[in-house]
């Protein structure tokens, strides 16, 4: 408890006397000036106070307009509406941001010189079509507007915990020979990230390419800023992913939340655990930390391949040859379909919210689903309801430790519509559920990185493993049901007893989640 109090205060330290604490009080002073330039220019110039009374009533109507999702323009409207002329400017700073612009030109670039490694074997649709009628448009759909094949020949193995992915991911990056891409959004320094750097460091000196990437925030708590130098040094090479810098700028509500590893295009992990010491069990940060991983292993691990360069490719002058680590590994016995995919924040193409949607509207029997937060748009709340009320049994798993108030607030705001439409909800009482799992019917199921709230559905990138007949469904449904042994019900007396604070906060929040 001292070492991790000590390890706190540290950090702490760090982010105020260091290049952090440099960058938030830079975009503080920047967000004043900009609310004082403004201030002056109201107060003295009665033509630019109607110009800009003018433009907000321009917004306003293109809000109306857009094709953007209804909550999306109600969090919008609202305080265009309430504070015209800073609402007005604001939405503007978010719509008309260059780095945006930029990065979506690049990575458009990047995907179509990189669509003739994603083709979609045309064997494998069919018997999945065969086997799955209402899967041959869905299918279709996640080769044309994702960019990612629904693979046979793949085996997927599944971890109820991160403390059982580790020490196979351990073993099997010992054994890499040619690559290993790794892509997380959170790299702590601790034992997990030290017995991983281990590893590295030995097979870069055997010859194996190490390419390691990680989003920008970990460089405000977690590692120095020139971290990815000191890695060089060691011949990895390594990224940021959208840095954290001194200016204003919208690109940075835009996270790479992925969690990609990929090991000689042979096997590939991904799920919900990060490289952190919490994700293991080895720190206590929230009770035990719940979280779920699957092991790719096969064809579909090329669709994790591909979607780590297309990412690297963003900020790399040159072209990366995609034939070089191409995977044609089958393995000829394996059961099902196996489709990795990736979303982006950036195409308006909601993909973890369809696949999400697919399931649901599909199902027949039961829809079982764990998720760290709950917040819904209009479309995707009544999708939960519409599946309970025609008699599907719907059941989610939440965390009873939160880690953020604010969003466990707006989770209990959800709960009276769900809950009185029949859906069962249940939470972790051991500690904080990380895992992002769907599983319905015995068929079908998707482990990754996209939690049920618009971060992930609309503002970050993502990736996660949807499966289809695979053998270790069996295995995920086993462990929602071990897991719910663990959970309290939520009834609608416990709903009652949520305090008023909570109550009023929560449904406040929830006109604004879209903007959060």
């Amino acid at each position: 408890m001292n070492t991790s109090g000590t390890r706190i205060k540290k950090s702490l330290l760090r982010i105020l006397l260091g290049r952090t604490g440099f960058t938030v009080l830079a975009i503080i002073v920047q967000m004043l000036l900009v609310l004082l330039y403004f201030k002056f220019l109201m107060d003295y110039s009665e033509v630019v106070t109607a110009l800009l009374y003018f433009i907000s009533f321009g917004v306003l109507l293109h809000i109306l307009n857009s094709e953007e999702n209804p909550s999306y323009k109600i969090a919008w409207l609202l305080p265009v509406a309430i504070f015209p002329i800073f609402g007005a400017l604001i939405f503007l700073f978010f719509k008309l941001q260059p780095t945006v612009k930029v990065i979506n030109s690049r990575l458009k670039n990047i995907i179509f010189k990189s669509r003739k490694y994603l083709r979609q074997d045309k064997t494998a649709l069919k018997e999945y079509s065969e086997e799955y009628p209402a899967g041959d448009g869905f299918a279709r759909y996640m080769n044309n507007y994702a960019g990612y094949p629904i693979c046979s020949g793949s085996d997927v193995k599944y971890f109820s915990l991160g403390d059982d992915m580790y020490p196979v991911m351990l073993e099997k990056l010992k054994t890499a020979k040619n690559y290993i891409f790794m892509e997380f959004f959170i790299i702590d320094r601790g034992e997990m990230w030290g017995s991983i750097l281990e590893i590295l460091k030995k097979k870069v000196s055997e010859g194996v390419e190490i390419r390691l990437m990680y989003d920008g925030l970990c460089s405000i708590a977690m590692l120095p800023y020139n971290y990815p130098k000191e890695l060089e040094k060691l011949g990895i090479k390594c990224r940021i992913f959208n840095p954290v810098r001194p200016f204003l700028s919208s690109s940075q509500n835009n996270r790479d939340h992925r969690k990609i590893c990929v090991i000689d295009g042979e096997c590939a992990f991904t799920g919900g655990v990060n490289i952190a010491d919490e994700y293991i069990n080895k720190i206590v940060r929230f009770g035990h930390w719940k979280d779920t991983a699957v092991m790719i292993e096969g064809k579909a691990v090329n669709n994790l391949t591909m979607m780590f360069l297309q990412m690297w490719n963003i900020n790399e002058p040159y072209a990366n040859d995609y034939y070089k680590y191409r995977t044609e590994a089958e393995r000829k016995n394996a059961a099902g379909f196996v489709l990795p995919f990736g979303d982006s924040p950036l195409d308006k193409e909601p993909v973890g919210k369809q696949v999400y949607m697919h399931i649901l509207n599909n199902a027949k029997k039961y829809v079982h689903i764990t998720t760290p937060y709950l917040v819904l748009d209009d479309e995707m709340e009544s999708a939960l309801i519409y599946a309970a009320k025609r008699g599907i049994d719907v059941k989610l798993i939440l965390p009873h430790k939160p880690d953020k108030k604010y969003v466990f607030y707006l989770a209990h705001a959800h709960y009276p519509a769900l809950i009185n439409a029949g859906v069962k909800i249940y939470e972790y009482t051991p500690g904080f559920i990380h895992a992002k799992n769907y599983v319905s019917d015995d068929m079908h199921a998707v482990v990754g990185t996209i939690n049920m709230d618009f971060r992930s559905m609309y503002l970050h990138w993502e990736c996660a493993c949807y499966m289809y007949g695979t053998d270790c469904i069996a295995d995920i449904e086993q462990d929602f049901k071990h897991t719910l042994k663990q959970c309290t019900a939520i009834s609608t007396a416990e709903i009652k007893n949520f305090s008023l604070f909570e109550k009023i906060t929560g449904n406040i929040l929830k006109i604004f989640a879209p903007l959060m």
